[in-house]
């Protein structure tokens, strides 16, 4: 039995990654930015897109956490995001499933580049 390694996308549908990660790229700082005081998880979606986003992180990550990211900025999913207080919970499950997936991949860098971003956008919020 052969091992396939961190690169090997034969089980990923590559068309759905680029669209995912073209959308994420595109809208993930906006949708961030609307919603930084509303989301409880704002830390662990800011850390999971750094780490999609790093040149390091194998294929398979960056296709889960591009997918789960792709599906917290979409605007219409299970439960709309503008039902105060349920709104978040099904893009929370969803991150959350990603992110125990690829969990140790998901490293301190990541997370410190997460804390800067937010302290800034919430030092910027308050200003």
């Amino acid at each position: 039995m052969t091992k396939q390694s961190d690169d090997d996308m034969s089980a990923f549908d590559t068309e759905k990654l680029e669209n995912d990660k073209m959308l994420v790229m595109r809208e993930f700082g906006q949708k961030l930015r609307r919603n930084v005081g509303k989301i409880p998880f704002a830390d662990d979606v800011t850390a999971s897109f750094y780490c999609a986003v790093d040149g390091k992180s194998p294929a398979f990550v960056k296709a889960i956490l591009f997918g789960a990211l792709a599906y917290f900025i979409m605007p219409a999913d299970v439960i709309p995001d503008f039902i105060a207080g349920l709104g978040f919970t099904d893009d929370a499950s969803v991150l959350i499933a990603a992110m125990t997936m690829v969990n140790r991949h998901i490293t301190d860098e990541h997370r410190n580049k997460a804390d800067a971003f937010l302290e800034k956008e919430t030092a910027d919020s308050d200003a």
